[in-house]
């Protein structure tokens, strides 16, 4: 062997075993990321009530309407799902009930990506695209024929007198 060809060979292998060691780094730091990203979400959105408004497409006349969700817990139950515990209120609906939606996420923000799916008590047709981030929640939803936005903000509820004697 000449000493060009051990020379190429030496730097060969240290450039494979170096990419390989950050490589292996990379992939291990990768899902240790996303799990913290994950339990934050879930911290950040465990007894929060979200406030805010919702559009109606083709009613660009009407003010938004008020809507509010107040959110028990929020836990990733497998694969990309995740059960929002909430109480929903918009117009004439009033209703508290696990919600199982999946989630994906752009880089660090969450966002439920909703399709067509059925809610219990609800009905079925509902499709959203929902992103939260920081104190701020928007997106589009949509449910048969009617479609819109919403958006508003997310606050840490009060907690009810009974939450406040024990």
């Amino acid at each position: 062997m000449t000493q060009l060809t051990y020379r190429l060979a030496t730097a060969l292998i240290a450039f494979l075993l170096t990419t390989h060691t950050f490589a292996t780094a990379q992939a291990e730091e990768i899902p240790a990321a996303q799990k913290q990203r994950e339990a934050d979400f879930e911290a950040a959105m465990a007894n929060t009530t979200l406030t805010g408004s919702f559009t109606i497409d083709g009613k660009l006349d009407a003010p938004p309407k008020p809507e509010s969700y107040e959110i028990e817990s929020v836990k990733k139950s497998g694969g990309g799902m995740w059960t929002f515990t909430t109480h929903v209120k918009y117009g004439e609906v009033d209703v508290k009930l696990p919600i199982n939606v999946p989630v994906v996420w752009a880089g660090d923000t969450p966002m439920v990506s909703l399709t067509d799916a059925a809610i219990p008590g609800m009905g079925d047709g509902f499709s959203a695209r929902v992103i939260f981030y920081e104190n701020r929640y928007a997106g589009t939803w949509q449910h048969g024929k009617n479609g819109g936005h919403m958006y508003g903000t997310i606050a840490k509820s009060k907690a009810k007198p009974a939450e406040e004697k024990k």
